[in-house]
């Protein structure tokens, strides 16, 4: 039997993901941090129930924005009895540029996202993965370009 989730690896793992979006690692990094079945991602133009639907939207988002900077501003971790599933919510504020062919100069895009996120771990790692994020809404900031 697996060991239960922490809220220290559960928080680590949310930072890790943050650090690895902001630095566009390669997709062989950022993988094991992602469930191999039962994958569910509902971002605000895909949902990503796939590893191969995933894979198309993280490719999509490092070719589209640059410059970017994930803070987390809120983080609330709820290990489920037994320990083998953490619920999350959280608000992270994501500042992005982006530059559309014609256009003379990128835009900043600047919001906040809430997220709901369950945390599980993985049976051939042992590490904990992120099964499910949801974007529940988005607060873009005054003066930011839209999506």
């Amino acid at each position: 039997m697996a060991a239960p989730l922490t809220e220290a690896e559960v928080r680590d793992l949310v930072n890790d993901w943050y650090e690895k979006l902001d630095t566009h690692v390669p997709m062989v990094d950022i993988l094991p941090l992602l469930p191999t079945d039962g994958l569910l991602q509902k971002w605000p133009e895909v949902t990503a129930k796939s590893l191969a639907d995933f894979e198309e939207w993280y490719q999509r988002v490092i070719r589209t924005f640059f410059d970017e900077v994930h803070t987390l501003r809120e983080l609330n971790i709820s290990i489920r009895p037994g320990g083998d599933v953490a619920d999350i919510k959280l608000i992270v504020y994501w500042e992005a540029s982006v530059w559309k062919p014609g256009d003379r100069n990128s835009q900043r895009i600047m919001m906040d996202a809430y997220q709901t996120w369950e945390v599980v771990r993985s049976p051939q790692t042992g590490k904990p993965v992120i099964k499910t994020i949801i974007v529940d809404q988005i607060v873009p900031k005054e003066g930011s370009a839209s999506l």
